[in-house]
């Protein structure tokens, strides 16, 4: 009994790494299908997890304030309860792409699912811009077998710069000079407007706008610009 147990957890780990693990990490290795960086001479801002009541029309402010676009990768469900942001960041010139439609790991998704959480989250968004979504984001970056051939109708966008800003701690010390690090043409950086996932902080944001703020401030003085993944 005991050595039918063991045969089916090593059966079961060795599908999960087919299916899952070895995909992702070849993936993102040798950046089959996806953008990690843009030809661009800019930087692209681009925030997940969103839209946020508290954050995201705080963090909408400071963009306009600053005169900058950005991308943001939604949760489709949060985009049902908020429709009125995702109209905002659409009238004010964001570029708006699917981060699932709960935030849930293309690892624990079958196909037929993952084509739902992309469908649905797709027809969210186009409820209220009347506009073709363009791209997609995997909530962690993770993709499993059949990532890319799912989402074939979408141009599939990961980062360059990745920063922890989910975490309190991170905001607080050590985000601020990471961003201002972050300068080189063609950069993708990967913000957070929500702190209500696995793994995050809730008040994670308040601290990504406040070093957010400096960054722009300091590079728009030097004359970078900013796009948005539209740009591409």
């Amino acid at each position: 009994m005991i050595k039918i147990v063991i045969i089916s957890l090593i059966v079961i780990f060795i599908l999960f790494l087919l299916y899952a693990i070895l995909p992702t990490v070849l993936i993102r290795i040798n950046s089959w299908g996806i953008t990690k960086k843009t030809n661009l001479k800019a930087i692209a801002l681009t925030f997940d997890d969103g839209p946020n009541p508290e954050y995201t029309p705080q963090l909408l402010d400071l963009l306009k304030k600053n005169g900058v676009k950005a991308t943001f990768f939604v949760v489709g469900s949060k985009v049902k309860k908020y429709p009125d942001i995702i109209k905002r960041m659409n009238q004010e010139g964001h570029t708006i792409g699917i981060h699932h439609f709960e935030h849930t790991s293309s690892w624990i998704l079958s196909p037929l699912q993952l084509k739902k959480q992309l469908l649905l989250t797709e027809q969210a968004i186009m409820e209220c811009t009347n506009e073709k979504v363009r791209f997609y984001r995997p909530p962690w970056g993770s993709f499993n077998l059949f990532s890319l051939l799912i989402s074939k109708s979408y141009k599939v966008i990961l980062w360059s710069h990745i920063f922890g800003d989910w975490k309190e701690a991170k905001g607080k010390s050590g985000l601020l000079k990471q961003l201002l690090a972050a300068t080189e043409p063609g950069s993708i950086l990967l913000l957070h407007d929500c702190g209500e996932t696995l793994g995050a902080d809730k008040e994670a944001p308040r601290y990504m706008l406040k070093s957010l703020e400096i960054y722009l401030q300091e590079n728009i003085k030097k004359g970078t610009k900013f796009v948005t993944l539209t740009d591409l």
